[in-house]
């Protein structure tokens, strides 16, 4: 598991993702085995966001909303208004059989759980609490916002409350009481096979199958597209010098923006002839992108000097030039 990039979240992923298409009746027997493998990824992940802010300190929860918006900026902002763009010039049918609307669904979100599981091995409290950012750019919001269907869209600030509260409730007893600090310390190497795991089982292999080579390629173009513009503000807008690989494992696509392509055609007609094919090669973009996004930052971090800590499960420290505690 330590020799594969990323290993402790992207081989319970692939094998997760095995056992739901090929062996879904395992994860049905029910009781503990079900709660364990298939139902697992939501409340693991809130415990280790519940984790995640008590790392966070007073000092520190200015560089974590800064490295949030930057994230936003360059993950979700900015690769939507290049799609529109794009959409601008060839049309929404897109070229080489990649519509506007598969790229959009592909390249505007991010995979919550796999940054947390990167980041809890190789990154810092800053690096974890920007999850929020995925919090933010979940679902067809933004989709909807730069495909001009705006006014339909909208993010229920119960659902947006629903999701950092775990993270606000952690820094405050963080803040409390250190001692809890340093027990939930271990927590991320703790969970993240697990919830890795069970996020794997909701992808489906043969959709992956069925997007074909044009959702591979999707899933290429999302995540080099999203990987140089997410190191680019790690590495100009935080100044994470040597760190700034971390940035590269949000470039991935959260698995329910499977749906986005179907919601958008619903709205808009003109969209509907693309959906299917959409669907499909979003779903293949989904697993590429959760393969490719945690090697790519592995490697980039490896040889930039990232990795001091790594081997023991630890995240390396801060350096000079890490901007630590920067706004």
């Amino acid at each position: 598991m330590n020799k594969i990039p990323g290993g402790l979240m992207l081989i319970p992923l692939v094998l997760g993702s095995v056992v739901g298409t090929f062996f879904p009746g395992f994860l049905e027997l029910g009781s503990f085995t079900t709660a364990l493998f298939k139902d697992s990824a939501l409340p693991l992940i809130a415990v280790l966001i519940f984790a995640t802010g008590m790392q966070i300190t007073a000092r520190t929860s200015g560089p974590v909303l800064a490295t949030t918006g930057t994230l936003l900026l360059t993950k979700s902002l900015i690769p939507a208004a290049l799609v529109a763009l794009a959409g601008s010039v060839w049309g929404i049918e897109g070229f080489l059989g990649v519509s506007v609307l598969a790229l959009m669904a592909t390249v505007d979100n991010s995979n919550g759980g796999l940054w947390l599981a990167f980041t809890g091995k190789y990154g810092d409290e800053r690096d974890r609490g920007a999850y929020m950012a995925s919090a933010l750019n979940d679902g067809p919001f933004i989709s909807m916002v730069f495909l001009g269907a705006s006014g339909l869209a909208d993010i229920p600030l119960t659902a947006f409350l629903a999701a950092i509260i775990p993270l606000a409730l952690g820094f405050v007893v963080g803040n409390l009481d250190p001692r809890w600090t340093e027990v939930m310390r271990p927590v991320p190497n703790i969970v993240i096979p697990f919830f890795a795991f069970a996020l794997g089982t909701g992808i489906d292999l043969r959709d992956v199958v069925s997007g074909g080579a044009s959702g591979i390629l999707v899933g290429v173009i999302a995540v080099a597209l999203t990987a140089a513009l997410t190191y680019a503000g790690y590495r100009f807008i935080l100044r994470r010098g040597s760190r700034s690989g971390i940035a590269i494992a949000s470039a991935t696509t959260a698995g329910n923006a499977v749906a986005t392509p179907a919601i958008i055609g619903a709205i808009d007609p003109a969209f509907e002839p693309y959906v299917a094919v959409a669907t499909a090669q979003v779903a293949s973009a989904v697993l590429v992108s959760a393969i490719l996004a945690p090697l790519l930052a592995t490697i980039v971090l490896k040889r930039q000097g990232g990795l001091e800590s790594a081997d023991d499960g630890e995240p390396a420290p801060a350096t000079a030039d890490d901007g630590h505690g920067t706004a």
